[in-house]
């Protein structure tokens, strides 16, 4: 009886376990769900093309306005965006500064597809700053800095853009802004301070008298100090005011490239920039990509305003980082319908 009560309970175990068994093995042929990489569908930025143009603006020598190194440095950018199968255009005027004088500015413009009224604006300033107002010391105060960092490394990422449309071209329109005259706001360690706007320049005129009369582009990107080593481009206070949309843009590209070191999800200071007047004069809603530290007195890498501005502080790490992610941009948009 216990061998009669027993197998059919065994029998009724080892049917439940074979059942268990089965089960779990029509669950483990299931397909899991895994998501797919990210694919890249802009061409690979070439670092050692941007820092080669970063590199060359620099052995120019400081670019500050009325200077042979500005005007030798601006006509070499202009031959490079026109070989690059830019059409060019430039802006010349005078402005009377802080201290009264007369200076030149110089807009150096390219277009791509000026016919499509859909519009990308890519720009950086291609002027340095006459005053390392950030060292110690007046007569070291009064040097002029290299600027490589600080407008040489956005132009050099705009450059090497720049050559990979021609290469690759987009249908949609692009224009690419070199603005003059950013960073000569007047020196921090002056006594007397004179009240009015003496940054940015180029792109406040530009702004208020633009190329093409009545100008707008669906949106702008500003590459502002983005080639320094272990770089944090944290999101402006302006750009997420004015271009929230933008920067989620930017940002997220960044992430899905694998660039979410430099990008980070976190908020920076509000930053007087080339962006502004644009965005004042509603030309573009932009976004501002600029290296922004939260461990430094002024809230910028060490070397900012300083004569330690040179090619020693460029990475091509992170001209890559930001080249990539800003083409990433640029030709996910060609491919979205309108």
């Amino acid at each position: 009886m216990k061998q009669l009560f027993i197998f059919p309970l065994c029998v009724g175990l080892i049917a439940g376990l074979l059942c268990t068994l089965s089960c779990n093995s029509c669950q483990s042929t299931r397909p899991i769900a895994v998501s797919e990489p990210y694919r890249q569908i802009s061409p690979d930025f070439n670092a050692d093309s941007a820092y080669r143009f970063v590199e060359r603006q620099v052995a120019f020598g400081p670019r500050v306005p009325v200077s042979t190194a500005h005007s030798e440095c601006g006509d070499y950018l202009t031959a490079k965006l026109a070989e690059f199968g830019a059409q060019m255009v430039e802006q010349h005027a005078d402005v009377t500064h802080y201290d009264g004088k007369n200076l030149p500015i110089r807009n150096i413009i390219g277009r791509y597809n000026p016919d499509n009224k859909k519009r990308i604006l890519l720009y950086a300033h291609w002027d340095s700053r006459p005053f390392a107002d950030q060292e110690t010391g007046e007569e070291r105060q009064r040097q002029p800095i290299a600027g490589a960092d600080d407008g040489a490394s956005g132009v050099g990422v705009l450059l090497e853009i720049a050559r990979q449309l021609q290469q690759q071209p987009v249908t949609m329109g692009v224009d690419i802004i070199f603005f003059d005259l950013e960073d000569w706001g007047q020196p921090s360690s002056d006594t007397r301070q004179v009240e009015g706007d003496w940054w940015c320049v180029g792109s406040r005129y530009w702004s208020e008298y633009p190329h093409v009369e009545h100008y707008k582009a669906s949106y702008g990107i500003l590459l502002d100090m983005v080639g320094g080593s272990n770089a944090t481009f944290r999101k402006e206070g302006y750009s997420m005011q004015y271009a929230p949309h933008v920067v989620e843009k930017i940002w997220s590209r960044a992430a899905k490239l694998g660039y979410g070191n430099y990008f980070l999800p976190q908020s920076g200071g509000y930053i007087t920039d080339d962006h502004l007047p644009v965005i004042k004069q509603q030309r573009a809603p932009s976004a501002n990509i600029i290296n922004l530290k939260s461990d430094t007195p002024t809230g910028f890498a060490p070397h900012w305003h300083t004569l330690r501005d040179d090619m020693r502080n460029i990475d091509r790490n992170t001209l890559k980082a930001v080249g990539q992610t800003v083409m990433e941009v640029i030709y996910t948009e060609n491919s979205t319908p309108t």
